[in-house]
């Protein structure tokens, strides 16, 4: 079974009265596979919650979005998801590069519903990867550690308002997004955004 707590987990745990507690709650939603239920709620996610850790052993957060069902599962124990264009710094590709440990959080807000995920994580540039998604510059492919539902009691309830114009679609050329016409980095932009303020 997973080694989710380690010493500092259970200390708290023991003060707080709630190892037995614990320990049942693990036994009872903790998984190292991805089951139908998972898969399901994954698949039907539009964005996600990414985190890695850098160089110096800092802790990073990142938002994800794209698509209905842009991040795909494999199998039992795989899924991948894309990483678009952004601002050219390639933290959380270069976390992932360093140090595969990650976690994922896929929320509803509506309902509300998440998913926990943590897994080791590789990034892929070669086409049997990036094709799978449209202008996919890397696509990371996670090989799941576990995966559990987690309570939602403080999970503030949100409607989604609209899809962002920015994410790839098959037959629409997608536009550039606003910062990359500021004059000031029209010197740095790399050759195919030359030009564009």
């Amino acid at each position: 079974m997973s080694n989710l707590y380690g010493e500092q987990h259970l200390k708290l745990q023991q003060f707080f009265d709630t190892d037995r507690l614990a320990e049942a709650v693990k036994s009872n939603i903790v998984t190292q596979e991805i089951l139908d239920e998972h898969k399901l709620f994954i698949e039907s996610r539009d964005m996600f919650f990414l985190s890695t850790i850098d160089h110096r052993g800092y802790p990073t957060c990142s938002y994800k979005g794209g698509d209905i069902g842009f991040v795909k599962v494999l199998d039992n124990k795989t899924l991948v998801f894309p990483n678009f264009d952004g601002n050219g710094m390639f933290l959380s590709m270069g976390n992932i590069s360093k140090n595969p440990n990650i976690g994922l959080l896929f929320m509803d807000f509506e309902k509300p519903h998440r998913v926990r995920v943590h897994g080791k994580a590789t990034v892929h540039r070669e086409p049997e990867y990036t094709n799978l998604y449209l202008e996919a510059n890397i696509v990371v492919k996670v090989e799941i550690t576990e995966i559990f539902i987690n309570c939602t009691r403080y999970v503030h309830r949100y409607k989604k308002l609209g899809q962002s114009k920015y994410v790839p679609k098959e037959n629409c050329p997608t536009p550039l997004p606003q910062w990359k016409r500021i004059d000031n980095l029209q010197a740095s932009l790399p050759d195919r955004d030359k030009n564009i303020a």
